[in-house]
Order: structure tokens, then C-alpha cells, then sequence
């Protein structure tokens, strides 16, 4: 079987195909011919079997899901720039700083699964575009601009995902407001006020989780916020990986270790229970003084999310836009036109300039 990473040559003319998003065939540019991805029995349910955590952490992972890669950091960004085939030289996706393969490869933890692209470049650039013109004091060329710009790259970034089964206990307290009424002296004369009140009493007990695919961004060239926002994933799309699905994209290496990544998932989960207790504790307010966890079936996966990626110069500052490539939402960094914001202050200046003379005329 051919490596899952190398690319596919046509059947017919031998040229390279490319994955086409929503489809679940590879197309060759070239002389139009499209080849099903093939997929082996029970090879879904091979591949979204978790992995266990401990294993991980000690880099005991079975050999059967390690895998031997080529990948180089952008002398530019940092990026992990993974060469497939018999590629020696690429662009950076992020910077498109020009890269050549260093000696040697090295042994990372496989992917399980990827999500494939849904959106092809075109509508993820009509996403984008349609983003870009509901800006407020966005300046007004810079959708055209866009619209014009070079291509979009689709790129296949790294995360961690991570399941866990936690029983916590704590101890705090539960706030109850009520008022009450006083008496007090306003321009000499007696008025009475309510005034609220915190009546606070001892709460503790135990709350239970299962944590299913809690998501963490395995990759270090993106703003977390940037990943984040672009959430939610339908990951019942996940697919057992192939090299089929990154045919024609670009795939990064993980620049989060496995640790890193779980430390941080260990915090988003406990974020989540967090709020459970102030649930279980009930009132107005609420004090969590304490809680110890108990984190049992601890495991985790690593996968491939699809995004669409551009990065524009505008009046000589780069900007740099990311499209989820299965749900089409945006986000990204934006100018600000100076003129439509003084012009927006101006504006507002005038019509509390008219509210202020009508209201003293009275």
C-alpha cells in the first residue's frame, strides 16, 4: 500500500489529483478523470478508538500509531511545513517564506482522523468576502480588494482531542440575596430605600462529568482565538485518515506536545466543572472554596481540521483571514478605515450638538 502521505497519480494521464471538498473523490486537473477513496473495512472504527492517555504521556504509543515524517520549521514563523512525496522545497502556508527540507525525519504520533473539507475555495472565498462586507468602519475597497487577491490556501491544522471521566467534590458557599428597608435623609427630607443584602450558607457535594472530544488547538502558527471562534466542528464527519484527503492541500505537524495540549484541555475541563458546581450549589452567588477531581479513563486523539487560510496586504500592513472549511465562518484580523470612524464621530458630534440646543431652548 502506498505511503498514506505521498501523492496520487491519475489512472489515466498519471498527473497528480487533488482531493475535491464535499465529494468523496480525487480529481485530476488535468484531463478531468475522478477516482473514488477507497475505504477498508472497519477502518472508521480503527480510527476513532481513543488512544490512552497515560500511554501517551509516556511515549509509549503502540507503533502502529507512530509514523515516520518529514517535516521542517519555517526559518521565517516557526511553522511545522510537512514535505509529502518527493517534494524538496514549498512555500510556508502562513508566510509563504520560501522552505527546504532539512535531513532526516522524525517519528510523531499519526493523525487517527480528518475532517474533510466540505467548502472549496470558492465559497470559502465568498464566505470570506461576504464576512469582510458586513465589517462596520471597514474601508471601502478592501472587499474588492479581497475579492481580487491571490488564492486562498486550504490547509489541514493539527489538534489534540481529549475524553475523560471526572467526579469532583467541593466545598463553598451558597448566596442568597434579600433586602432590606432603611431610613435616610435626602435634601432634608426622610426616604426610605431597599437595600440588598447577601445571606451566604455552607454547600458541598460532588459533581460528575464525562468529557467527550474536548478540542485543543495542536498548533502554534495560529492565534488560539482565531480556532477557537471558528468552533463549532461537526466531528460525526470525521474520517479514518488517508493521505487521499490531503491531496492537493497542505498539512502542518503538531507544534503543541501532547503534554502541553493536555494541560490545557485539563483547563478548559475544569472551566466546565466549575460551572456545574456553581449549578449544584444553586442561590444568587456562589463561592467555590475548594474542589478535588477525580479523573479516570483518560484518552485522547489526533486529528486534522480543515481551514482556508488568506493573507491580503492593504495599504501596506498584512492581514490575515481563516474560513472554517466544513461550516464557512470567519474570523480574522481587519483594518479600520481612519475616514469612516472621524466621520462617524463627526456625525455623532452634530446630532448631540442638535439634542443640546433643542433641549436648552425649552
Amino acid at each position: 500500500m502506498p505511503d498514506d502521505r505521498q501523492n496520487w497519480p491519475c489512472n489515466q494521464c498519471g498527473a497528480d489529483l487533488r482531493y475535491e471538498p464535499g465529494a468523496t473523490d480525487l480529481v485530476c486537473d488535468h484531463c478531468g478523470a475522478r477516482q473514488p477513496i477507497p475505504e477498508a473495512p472497519g477502518a472508521r472504527i480503527r480510527a476513532l478508538n481513543e488512544i490512552d492517555l497515560a500511554l501517551g504521556l509516556s511515549d509509549d504509543v503502540p507503533p502502529a500509531q507512530m509514523e515516520e515524517v518529514r517535516i521542517t520549521p519555517c526559518p521565517s514563523c516557526g511553522a511545522q511545513v510537512e514535505f509529502q512525496g518527493a517534494a524538496h522545497a514549498r512555500e510556508c502556508p502562513f508566510c509563504a517564506t520560501p522552505v527546504a527540507i532539512g535531513t532526516g525525519e522524525e517519528r510523531r504520533i499519526k493523525p487517527q482522523a480528518v475532517l474533510p473539507f466540505v467548502l472549496n475555495e470558492v465559497q470559502a472565498r465568498q464566505a470570506m468576502t461576504n464576512w469582510l462586507g458586513s465589517l462596520w468602519f471597514a474601508p471601502n475597497g478592501l472587499q474588492e480588494y479581497a475579492r481580487k487577491g491571490r488564492a486562498m490556501n486550504g490547509l489541514y491544522v493539527p489538534y489534540w482531542t481529549f475524553d475523560a471521566a471526572t467526579r469532583s467534590h467541593y466545598a463553598g458557599a451558597r448566596g442568597d440575596h434579600y433586602y432590606e428597608t432603611r431610613t435616610v435623609m435626602r435634601n432634608g427630607k426622610r426616604e426610605t430605600e431597599q437595600v440588598r443584602r447577601t445571606r451566604w450558607s455552607p454547600r458541598s457535594g460532588w459533581v460528575a462529568r464525562r468529557f467527550d472530544d474536548v478540542l485543543i488547538l495542536a498548533s502554534k502558527s495560529l492565534p488560539r482565538g482565531y480556532t477557537d471562534n471558528l468552533a463549532p466542528w461537526d466531528l460525526s464527519a470525521l474520517q479514518p485518515f488517508r493521505g487521499d484527503f490531503l491531496a492537493g492541500f497542505t498539512a502542518e505537524g503538531y507544534t503543541v506536545p501532547l503534554a502541553d495540549g493536555h494541560a490545557t484541555g485539563r483547563e478548559v475541563m475544569e472551566g466546565i466543572i466549575r460551572q456545574d458546581i456553581r449549578a449544584d450549589i444553586g442561590g444568587d452567588e456562589q463561592r467555590i472554596d475548594r474542589v478535588e477531581t477525580d479523573w479516570k479513563e483518560e484518552t485522547f486523539k489526533h486529528i486534522l481540521l480543515p481551514i482556508w487560510m488568506a493573507a491580503y496586504k492593504y495599504n501596506g500592513k498584512s492581514y490575515r483571514f481563516v474560513v472554517n472549511g466544513q461550516t464557512g465562518k470567519v474570523q480574522g484580523e481587519r483594518p479600520w478605515s481612519a475616514w469612516k470612524i472621524a466621520f462617524a464621530v463627526l456625525a455623532a458630534l452634530i446630532v448631540g450638538g442638535i439634542v443640546l440646543a433643542v433641549t436648552q431652548s425649552r
